[in-house]
């Protein structure tokens, strides 16, 4: 009931998660980012408490693939998830386990991991990955909503998709993006990328506003100086 794909762009050094679900508000629960550290997208039965976890180990210097095993190792019903991991060196780790709803399937990339259950087919998260590689010049939201494209026109899930979001961090201890579509009836990966060309432009100025508030462009809305 959700494809997604995890990345990380080392020349800005940010990393992001998007994804999409038949179930209502998914990016509320499946992917978690530490600034500098690592993404992860917990899925499939999703267990939020598997994210922070794992990107306590990623911190503390463990590998993708050793912090995904470590907790892995400790969960109880491990045969239930669906997890993904990318760290701060571009490597990945991905986890499915037996019982993965339907039609499942991961791939690892270059600076990507992509997973799915309940796919239409396999070639969802092939062509997510494939998209994600094609032009690493692109800005990373660009390239994960491209991604997230090429697996609807793939053949996304096996039934109609509702939800979807994007998650990014850069810099900063807060998201640099983080933007959500809990519901829509027709084209919920559509209103995403709709909601991402309306949000990148200003994206950088409102991380300017935070940090300095002196040097922050005006949007010419009453009470903005």
């Amino acid at each position: 009931m959700t494809f997604s794909i995890a990345g990380f762009c080392p020349r800005s050094g940010q990393f992001g998660v998007a994804l999409s679900s038949s179930s209502m508000a998914v990016a509320a629960r499946c992917p978690w980012l530490m600034s500098g550290v690592g993404a992860v997208s917990s899925q499939n039965v999703t267990l939020p408490a598997l994210g922070p976890k794992i990107l306590e180990r990623l911190r503390q210097g463990e590998s993708a693939a050793a912090a995904l095993k470590a907790v892995m190792n400790e969960e109880p019903f491990a045969d239930w998830r669906q997890v993904t991991v990318v760290d701060n060196q571009g490597q990945t780790a991905v986890f499915s386990g037996g019982r993965s709803l339907g039609i499942n399937h991961q791939r690892e990339g270059l600076n990507c991991v992509a997973a799915g259950n309940m796919l239409a087919s396999k070639q969802v998260i092939e062509a997510m990955v494939s998209q994600f590689c094609a032009d690493p010049s692109l800005a990373l939201g660009n390239r994960l909503i491209a991604a997230l494209q090429a697996g609807l026109q793939a053949g996304g899930e096996a039934g109609p998709i509702y939800s979807a979001g994007m998650k990014i961090v850069s810099s900063e201890s807060w998201p640099l993006t983080d933007l959500r579509v809990d519901w829509h009836e027709q084209d919920a990966i559509g209103e995403l990328a709709s909601h991402w060309q309306r949000w990148q432009p200003q994206s950088e100025a409102y991380l300017t506003r935070a940090i300095n508030p002196a040097e922050a462009p005006s949007y010419g809305v009453p009470g903005d100086e």
